[in-house]
């Protein structure tokens, strides 16, 4: 296979511009030592940008070359109506829209996990981190690998080094703009991907080599068996709330200038997910209606990961002209790289903000958080490297993340937001519930045998067919519900002695604690932003000049 001259030019071109982009923008926050300027742009994201990057925070290089793949090898689970990620994320958007995220930046919090910490304690919130820091790393990891199957076509090379050159690029602009350098290039990655896809659509479509799609719907529109059924419920369900708690979210929540312009991006931002989609569906349907042995191409040498992962640059080359490959290959490739800067300072964010000030050195200078900001970046982006060249199934690794937020992190979310009286102790044990219950039943993804077989397992295929992360998902919801307000009413009632409140979380209260319950405003032990309503919460009425809406 020949090098693709125009296609590494137009992969250049497009690297340069989105590191000008994130160059550019990080100029507003340079020299800044405030963390919350650069985790959150300091709380002053207008509509505009807003919505651009909340739908990049989905549409980046695991979701369009993930979506592709899946349609393209249409075998078991597989196909467009198991590609459920397209109307699933979209509708965690709307969700977390509608139930989190105006309580959440009505409350000025820095990062998802402070909630936890202000009602469980720096050190559950500690173990919550795992599970938020995973879903980070492993979603970056699917970017980058998107990546590397995108530039490995291009040029006829080992894609190690194309995904660490990508990878230092990302964390280079991140490490210099926050949040400001991640909105601006995701502006730019959307375009990239909005013209660069539609521009290589009809191309594709009207190449000799390709049957008319509609006359192939069996190729690429796939099947749902019904012993399946159960697990294509779970699995749209794992989309649609474990699509919810994540870091790279609610920084853009919480960045949002006021809580009805963070819902508003929310809404907007659902809607721009399926449409920034259908050009990849596109494309994945050509690849399976394709006869590739008339085409300059073998694909079962290309491929060695079943013909699968690749199929969106193979049909952006191999049947499309040059020039237009140029533009398709560039700005897929842009666009992204430029996705794993939102993960990167997501996860980086978390560490600085939750773990290193809160649990190791609660008087950290500004100075010191900023050096472990940087520090952190570059080792999530290793992370995520390393992971993203290890894992050859893009959609895989794209769901798994969902899986596990939504077995561990949904339940928790969701009772510290809407349940006031949940507490360490139902905490701590739905956490141990979740992780039991889920991992007990494997993970092809990563190699973990089954130790739970739960009814209906497949022995041949070795794979679950109950639909078990709901039941270690609900199982969690309820282990929190039960244990904190059976804890609640006991302890309060005198049924069982304060003195074993060991926890200090419903009687046994330390002065901080007591404080908090008699406070409304009690988020200043977090150094967060009052949430007294008499207080406006819009940065407007505080903004000095160098604090300008991001789309102004």
């Amino acid at each position: 296979m020949a090098v693709n001259w125009g296609g590494v030019a137009g992969i250049l071109v497009f690297y340069l511009l989105i590191l000008f982009v994130g160059l550019w923008a990080s100029r507003k926050s340079r020299g800044s030592k405030d963390q919350e300027q650069t985790m959150l742009a300091g709380r002053n994201i207008g509509l505009f940008v807003g919505i651009f990057t909340m739908t990049a925070t989905w549409v980046g290089g695991g979701y369009i070359n993930g979506t592709a793949e899946n349609i393209f090898k249409a075998n078991k689970n597989s196909g467009l109506v198991w590609t459920q990620a397209i109307w699933g994320y979209a509708t965690s958007l709307v969700l977390g829209g509608l139930f989190f995220a105006k309580t959440m930046r009505s409350k000025g919090y820095v990062t998802m996990l402070d909630p936890f910490q202000l009602k469980y304690g720096s050190r559950m919130g500690g173990l919550l981190f795992i599970p938020a820091l995973t879903g980070e790393i492993f979603w970056t990891a699917a970017i980058l690998n998107a990546l590397g199957s995108t530039v490995s076509v291009v040029l006829d090379l080992d894609m190690t080094l194309s995904v660490i050159v990508s990878a230092c690029i990302a964390v280079f602009y991140t490490l210099l703009g926050g949040l400001y350098s991640v909105a601006y290039t995701d502006v730019i990655q959307l375009i990239c991907i909005f013209l660069g896809l539609w521009f290589c659509v009809p191309f594709a479509m009207t190449n000799e080599a390709v049957e008319p799609i509609g006359s192939t719907a069996s190729e690429w529109l796939g099947t749902i068996e019904p012993d399946q059924a159960g697990l294509w419920i779970e699995s749209a369900l794992m989309l649609m709330f474990g699509g919810i708690p994540w870091q790279a979210y609610f920084q853009r929540v919480l960045s949002s200038k006021t809580p009805g312009k963070a819902q508003i991006i929310s809404f907007v931002a659902s809607l721009g997910c399926v449409v920034m989609v259908i050009p990849s569906v596109l494309i994945g349907a050509v690849g399976a209606s394709t006869n590739w042995n008339d085409t300059a191409i073998d694909l079962e040498k290309t491929d060695p990961y079943g013909q699968s992962s690749i199929i969106l640059p193979l049909v952006v080359q191999y049947l499309t002209p040059p020039a237009v490959s140029f533009v398709g290959l560039g700005a897929v490739s842009a666009a992204v790289m430029s996705s794993t800067d939102s993960s990167i300072l997501s996860a980086s964010s978390m560490f600085t903000h939750n773990i290193y000030k809160k649990l190791f050195r609660a008087r950290a200078g500004k100075r010191e958080l900023a050096w472990v900001m940087r520090a952190s970046i570059v080792v999530a982006g290793v992370i995520a490297t390393v992971l993203g060249l290890s894992i050859t199934s893009i959609y895989g690794l794209f769901v798994f993340c969902s899986d596990f937020v939504y077995v561990v992190l949904f339940p928790q979310l969701l009772c510290v937001i809407h349940f006031s009286k949940c507490n360490t102790y139902g905490s701590l044990l739905a956490y141990i519930v979740a992780l039991v219950l889920r991992f007990g039943g494997g993970d092809h993804v990563l190699g973990i045998p089954a130790l739970i077989k739960y009814p209906y397992y497949d022995e041949e295929e070795e794979v679950q067919l109950f639909p078990y992360k709901t039941l270690a998902m609900l199982s969690s919801l309820v282990t929190i519900l039960v244990v904190s307000y059976s804890l609640d009413y006991l302890f309060k009632k005198g049924t069982i002695p304060k003195r074993y409140d060991f926890f200090r979380c419903v009687v046994n209260l330390p002065p901080s604690k007591l404080d908090q319950e008699e406070h409304s405003d009690h988020e200043a032990d977090f150094e967060l932003q009052t949430c007294d309503p008499s207080v406006p919460s819009d940065p407007e009425d505080t903004k000095t000049e160098e604090q300008v809406p991001l789309n102004e």
